[in-house]
């Protein structure tokens, strides 16, 4: 069995799939996760479409459906007698059905751990009674399990293997129909619909006031695999400003941006993987917002940040994700070559404290050997 109920897990859990399957071909996967497992050749009971949320109040929203999911996994535990159950990241699902594997004497292996660093490390004293081994992806996870008498494997970082282009920056370019002269900035909303509804306007909004001041500018928007393009262009409807919406090449297209605002999450790594200077937002409800200001112990939200240990690239956080603000901030790196390089610098140096590629490989090996 193997749970992914979100977009970045998906992917990461099919590399795993398929590594596991080099390794044993006569395996065969079960369980919840997007297009990435399904065309992998796992088997999708249920769709995480349906179980991506942002904040507690979508939690809340759909935690009848998320109880039901439970339970049909729960059940095919003892209709189907998995030899191993794969967890990906969601701990507030996936520790439950750990904790009902465990019950139920079946072996747990978990990847990409929960970010206990920055919030709730009570739950390292469930892992340890519930997860027979974690294979964690950031150097400093190993220390935080181990100061709690938990002993994890560190794979290294899977974007490593993932975030590549394919052609040069002028090739993007003119593959991608954008003018090579212009000032171009991306645009990337995030995955899941509910947090493109509430940071896409301030993103066009943003853009709007950057045209103005730009007159040379271009921005794109590449289509995450989990939205509908049709959902997307009406948003962008409402404001004047043109912007290309480009389905796949995602990486090659970041390449060619001068500067991307992002929404908080994978994508942010990935695009400084691609050392292109961006600007992170994130938003929520305001109830989430506060509960979550009250629990969370790290200064920084953006995984660049946290990985640098510093600010390197700027922050904008609930109030500060509106549209003049992110505008604000956009021009200051496009017009300051000094702030962008400097940027660029730092965002090089990501790569070297993530490890080597193959984590997906040794992820699989570690999975494998449990069986």
């Amino acid at each position: 069995m193997i749970i992914a109920g979100e977009a970045s897990g998906d992917m990461h859990g099919a590399n795993l799939v398929r590594e596991m399957r080099q390794i044993h071909p006569s395996l065969t996967f079960y369980g919840i996760g997007g297009r990435s497992l399904q065309e992998a050749g796992v088997e999708l009971m249920a769709h995480a479409s349906e179980m991506a949320v942002v904040g507690l109040t979508e939690v809340f929203s759909k935690l009848g459906k998320f109880i039901k999911i439970m339970s049909q996994m729960k059940k095919s535990m003892d209709e189907r007698k998995p030899n191993l159950v794969v967890l990906i990241d969601y701990p507030d699902f996936n520790l439950p059905l750990a904790r009902a594997a465990r019950k139920k004497g079946i072996k747990v292996f978990y990847y990409i751990s929960p970010q206990v660093w920055a919030w709730r490390q009570s739950r390292i004293e469930q892992i340890k009674k519930t997860v027979d081994k974690m294979a964690v992806i950031l150097p400093f996870e190993v220390d935080t399990y181990r100061q709690k008498g938990f002993s994890v494997e560190y794979v290294g970082h899977p974007l490593l293997d993932l975030v590549k282009t394919s052609y040069a920056k002028a090739d993007c370019q003119a593959r991608f129909n954008l003018s090579k002269g212009k000032t171009t900035v991306g645009l990337l909303p995030g995955s899941r619909v509910s947090e493109v509804e509430r940071l896409l306007p301030e993103m066009l909004q943003a853009a709007v006031i950057l045209a103005q001041k730009i007159p040379d500018i271009q921005f794109f928007l590449p289509l995450a695999s989990t939205l509908e393009e049709k959902k997307i262009r009406q948003i962008i409807s409402r404001f004047r400003v043109k912007v290309d919406v480009i389905r796949g090449n995602t990486y090659d297209v970041i390449s060619c941006a001068d500067l991307v605002i992002v929404a908080s999450g994978t994508a942010t790594l990935e695009t400084a993987l691609l050392q292109v200077p961006m600007i992170i937002i994130y938003k929520i409800s305001l109830f989430s917002y506060f509960v979550g200001k009250l629990v969370i112990s790290v200064k920084n939200i953006g995984l660049v940040n946290i990985i640098a240990g510093k600010t390197i690239v700027p922050e904008l956080i609930q109030d500060s994700a509106r549209g003049s603000s992110i505008a604000e901030a956009a021009f200051e790196i496009l017009t300051d070559e000094e702030k962008k390089s400097a940027m660029i610098r730092e965002l090089a140096e990501i790569r070297a404290k993530l490890g080597k590629p193959g984590a997906a490989r040794r992820a699989a090996q570690l999975a494998c050997d449990m069986l």
